[in-house]
């Protein structure tokens, strides 16, 4: 397929596709800044607004799933436009929402169109570049995951100095739009339909199952049984869905690629890696502004260094993957997030602001040589036909496992009397991901060769 495109028309498609994913996932995190903002405003609890971050995420996770069927079913530029104007319509929502619900669904909406582009860009970069060039694609990709989630909050911060919460929508729709029209006149077709039939069981079972188990880490905080009952009924829903897609001609999701021993592992390293991300950028704000003092705009410039730092290191790391693998730069980055956990371990009112920002600079460097190169490693053993099940299946774990990361830091930090002392013990939760994340790596260099 790389062969089949002229240089010019992939110079198109890559800078509208990655311009578009990155404002996408941009808005993903921008209600971050603005969740004290919104709690206090539309007078919700805290548990119940990060919602408005969780249940993005755990969309994002449901509905990807289902990109790798449009995909097939439809042409790329089917794809792209419809993606873009669904996203549109969840900004204009927004932009006029009056109630906590009506921005929920505002929220939803959008994600409906984030899961979908999510895994359109990967499969769209890994499917019009040439094999060889798969590390400095990806890397791209990868900045543009990490880097639009990480200057999220930094961007609302500056919004809310300025303008209410409907703003974060409403400042969207101009580039949005813009996208559209241009994409409308020259995004080409690169991809031809094929007879794909959807499975409706497959993607309710889905929707029910992720719905019922991650709600049940919330409900937990005010029922264990209710709590308990919920995850293990989400969970078998879920083990029914994974059974049904090994009997289906065309599963909704080619779970069996998981046997690839590379994909498999590195996947789940590039999850764990992501949920610390997350976790990291949505707990840090809330605790400056309520413990702290800081307003939205201040929280959010707290996080830009690490943004940046971010974006930087992601594209260096996908070069010199290219060259060198992912051995040193996976290492180096746990080290340098464990290193960064120190002045979050034992943060308090005293805390300077300048040791946050530096440690969570810190720890975004250390994220990004170990999330970038973990996407390029999952993808080397995929067959091509199967890029577009293979990227669904990493979008949606990844998604669903920030959901699962942001409900219980917050639900972790809630918990205690003193906001600090939650903070610190959710900050304990990463360094558990962390150290899950650098016994995987272990066992995969042990033995790299076997699949």
């Amino acid at each position: 397929m790389s062969s089949e495109i002229s240089t010019h028309k992939r110079t198109i498609v890559t800078t509208l596709v990655l311009v578009s994913t990155f404002f996408n996932l941009a808005s993903q995190t921008m209600m971050v800044t603005a969740l004290p903002v919104i709690q206090h405003t539309l007078h919700v609890s805290l548990t119940s607004a990060q919602w408005l971050t969780a249940g993005y995420m755990l969309i994002i996770g449901i509905v990807t799933p289902l990109s790798s069927n449009l995909y097939d079913k439809y042409t790329n530029r089917q794809v792209f436009l419809t993606t873009t104007v669904v996203f549109i319509m969840g900004s204009l929502l927004g932009s006029f929402a009056v109630s906590f619900w009506m921005l929920l669904a505002a929220r939803l909406l959008q994600a409906c169109a984030g899961g979908i582009l999510l895994s359109f860009q990967m499969t769209t970069m890994v499917t019009i570049y040439p094999a060889a060039k798969r590390g400095t694609v990806l890397g791209m990709s990868g900045l543009v995951i990490a880097s639009g989630p990480a200057l999220g909050p930094t961007v609302a911060g500056v919004i809310l100095n300025y303008f209410n919460w409907h703003y974060l929508f409403t400042l969207l729709l101009p580039f949005s739009v813009l996208i559209l029209i241009i994409a409308y006149f020259v995004f080409p077709n690169y991809s031809q339909k094929r007879a794909v039939k959807i499975d409706l069981p497959s993607v309710f079972l889905s929707l029910i199952g992720s719905s019922l188990a991650l709600a049940s880490l919330t409900v937990f905080q005010q029922n264990l049984w209710y709590g308990m009952g919920m995850l293990i009924v989400g969970g078998g829903i879920l083990a029914i869905f994974a059974r049904r897609q090994f009997k289906l001609p065309e599963p909704m999701l080619r779970i069996e690629l998981l046997k690839l021993r590379s994909f498999r592992i590195l996947t789940f390293i590039g999850m764990l890696a992501f949920m610390v991300l997350i976790g990291t950028e949505q707990i840090i704000p809330i605790f400056v502004e309520n413990v702290e003092g800081l307003s939205s705009m201040h929280a959010g410039l707290i996080l830009l260094p690490g943004a940046i730092a971010n974006a930087l290191f992601a594209a260096l790391a996908g070069r010199y993957y290219d060259t060198h693998g992912p051995k040193v730069l996976i290492s180096v980055g746990v080290a340098l997030m464990l290193i960064a956990t120190i002045p979050f371990i034992t943060i308090n009112t005293q805390t300077p602001i300048w040791l946050i920002t530096c440690a969570y600079m810190l720890r975004m460097i250390g994220n990004a040589l170990v999330f970038s190169p973990a996407m390029s490693e999952a993808f080397k053993d995929v067959p091509m036909p199967h890029i577009s099940h293979a990227t669904a299946l990493n979008n949606a774990f990844r998604q669903v496992a920030a959901a699962v990361s942001v409900t219980v830091m917050i639900v972790i930090a809630d918990f205690p009397a003193s906001f600090i002392n939650g903070t610190r013990l959710a900050i304990w939760f990463t360094v558990l991901l962390l150290g899950i994340t650098e016994f995987l790596f272990y066992v995969y260099l042990k033995h790299p060769q076997k699949k």
